[in-house]
């Protein structure tokens, strides 16, 4: 269990490492004019994006994989807040998706001041999530 428990830890990091930079590249393409640069901005937030989706795969099935095959947290309310905060970070993984297909479209609508604010919200999720799963408070 402590393998698959420390192969989860790892997946999720690295997880988090994309869900943290690939809005950062969304601010630079909302600040950018430059042809060049965007394409190369572009470039980069494709890349980050097909590789952060495939890092969430084993993280999700890790934990999957702890909580139905171990039991781990299973019937407490700690474990039921942690999942409704993965599946909104699942959301947030899905609308960057989004966002940049609006970005390869020329379609961006959003001042690179909304994206900094979004660029926050998995910081939050990670907070509460480390925060739930060390005290489980309930």
């Amino acid at each position: 269990m402590l393998w698959i428990k420390a192969l989860h830890i790892v997946f999720v990091a690295s997880w988090f490492a994309g869900l943290f930079y690939l809005p950062r590249i969304f601010v630079n393409l909302a600040m950018e004019t430059e042809p060049a640069a965007i394409a190369r901005l572009l470039l980069m937030a494709r890349k980050l994006f097909r590789f952060m989706t495939i890092l969430a795969v084993p993280a999700l099935a890790f934990g999957l994989w702890l909580y139905v095959g171990y039991g781990i947290g299973q019937k407490q309310g700690w474990m039921d807040a942690k999942l409704s905060i993965v599946v909104l970070l699942i959301a947030y993984h899905i609308a960057c998706g989004r966002l940049l297909k609006r970005f390869e479209r020329g379609e961006n609508m959003r001042p690179h001041r909304w994206y900094r604010f979004f660029n926050e919200l998995p910081v939050l999720g990670l907070l509460a999530v480390v925060m739930l799963v060390v005290v489980k408070p309930f």
